[in-house]
């Protein structure tokens, strides 16, 4: 190609720029076919993103994001600050999906392990009342507890340093901060409320003849007190301190998750509850592991009456998060779900280069 085809390529400002300052330079025609190939590679990737953004305008708004997240995290390494923490135990046994109205007790089971959660109750800094407090759920309850279990196995500490406020924990969880009767404020203080007043127990068996169960508050202590916000109503303080015996355990089982991934799933109880699961089974499998229908609804299918209409809602569910990692080596059939043994690569977040924790010989 000669130097005026090369010329007739170069269209940008800047580019036209470089070529005007190299006339009369004795490697003009080299610098003016350089200049040329950086606008080609220029073009195919205007070119790559526009296709890119063509394909998205046909998505939902939740497919886009879902799209945007894949190419996220397939490009841009993980680093540590994308990495977050939740007890493995909550991967495997998780909190309501919808508001159990009028019940003080949650029981899931799954395999040999087993989560109960009981309400509590908190003084309301306002009455001097103990106010009872109903059980946390949805996807909001998991969100603050993946923050603070992060907090805890960052800082290495049971008492952790968190946000002053609880508008400065929803900006440090990536969502707008808004008030009224509908807004973020009042569903995450909810959710931080119900958690902070509960307790749970982590029953484990061996499948013959031992057991353990572990009675675990998540937190010791926290404190809440009234402000002149009407908006905000209550702030909470800027330490959250665990209870030893639940931080112990959480930095023996912490789970680690990429929080890009949990964004793109923060409207949806049970999609963050399959990511957190899938990235525990998938960091220990060694040989193809087959799961029936039957454990999957009782795994994920708490909201579900039927396990016709539990297949139908999981299915759809699984090819979101298939959206996000689609190489995940998980598939679904008549007879239910297949994993198969996975490369680190192709993990949620790649697994530690250690022995696998005791906790997982006990799951089905």
């Amino acid at each position: 190609m000669s130097a005026d085809e090369h010329l007739a390529m170069i269209r940008d400002a800047d580019l036209l720029a470089e070529v005007e300052r190299a006339r009369g330079h004795f490697m003009f025609k080299t610098i003016v076919e350089h200049i040329a190939h950086k606008q080609e590679q220029r073009d195919a990737q205007q070119a790559k993103q526009s296709a890119v953004e063509a394909r998205r305008a046909a998505m939902s708004r939740d497919q886009r994001r879902r799209d945007a997240v894949r190419e996220v995290i397939e490009t841009t390494p993980s680093t540590p600050e994308n990495i977050q923490h939740i007890h493995s135990v909550l991967a495997l046994c998780s909190l309501p999906y919808r508001e159990p109205k009028g019940e003080r007790e949650f029981f899931r089971e799954y395999g040999r392990n087993t989560l109960s959660i009981m309400a509590g109750r908190l003084k309301n800094p306002k009455t001097g009342q103990m106010e009872v407090q109903g059980l946390p759920y949805g996807p909001k309850a998991r969100l603050v507890l993946l923050h603070l279990c992060t907090e805890a196995v960052r800082q290495r500490s049971a008492r952790i340093e968190v946000a002053d406020s609880l508008s400065g924990f929803i900006k440090q969880m990536g969502f707008p901060v808004t008030g009224g009767e509908r807004g973020t404020l009042r569903q995450f203080k909810e959710q931080l409320n119900r958690l902070a007043a509960c307790t749970m127990q982590i029953g484990l068996w061996d499948g013959a003849s031992r057991s353990s169960t572990l009675n675990v508050p998540p937190f010791r202590q926290l404190d809440i007190w009234l402000t002149g916000n009407s908006d905000q109503g209550l702030l909470w303080s800027n330490t959250v301190q665990f209870h030893a015996d639940f931080y112990d355990n959480l930095i023996q089982h912490a789970l680690p998750v990429d929080i890009r991934a949990a964004r793109a799933f923060s409207g949806s109880a049970r999609k963050l509850d399959m990511l957190f699961w899938l990235g525990y089974r998938l960091r220990t499998v060694q040989r193809p592991l087959k799961l029936t229908w039957d454990n999957l609804h009782q795994q994920f299918g708490s909201d579900n009456a039927s396990i016709r209409s539990f297949k139908q809602a999981f299915k759809g569910d699984l090819a979101h998060i298939k959206e996000v990692f689609p190489r995940l080596r998980v598939s679904l059939d008549d007879a239910g779900m297949l994993l198969l043994p996975t490369d680190p690569s192709e993990l949620l977040v790649q697994p530690k280069r250690q022995k696998v924790e005791k906790l997982s010989a006990s799951a089905v």
